[in-house]
């Protein structure tokens, strides 16, 4: 390695099968040189990086920002649900359980659901 050349992580998780991969790059590359010159995609060739959101360090990135010496590049998978309606359903299913205030939404006292 030289001084012209970083080093960097490059990270892509499935529930049964993860992938840490380490590469050396030319200060300068972007994040998509460095995705490409690991050779991720042939290993998990599910990744699109026209779908596939991307992050260093857990903040999702552009695909041209330039990357630091040492840091970690994450490919993130697509949502499988939009999480604000599956808190909706949540909140929802509380409701009509009565677990949850139906005029608050809020957790339901227990005294005062005794006394109604």
């Amino acid at each position: 390695m030289t001084d012209q050349q970083i080093r960097l992580e490059i990270a892509y998780a499935l529930p049964e099968k993860q992938s840490l991969l380490e590469v050396v790059v030319e200060q300068g590359a972007t994040v998509k040189d460095a995705i490409i010159a690991s050779s991720i995609m042939m290993r998990h060739p599910e990744i699109d990086l026209e779908k596939n959101a991307v992050g260093i360090w857990n903040r999702v990135c552009k695909l041209d920002d330039l990357p630091r010496d040492l840091d970690r590049i994450e490919i993130y998978r697509p949502l499988i649900a939009d999480p604000k309606e599956a808190r909706r359903r949540r909140a929802e299913k509380a409701k009509t359980e009565g677990r949850a205030d139906k005029v608050t939404g809020g957790r339901v006292n227990p005294r005062r659901a005794k006394s109604e």
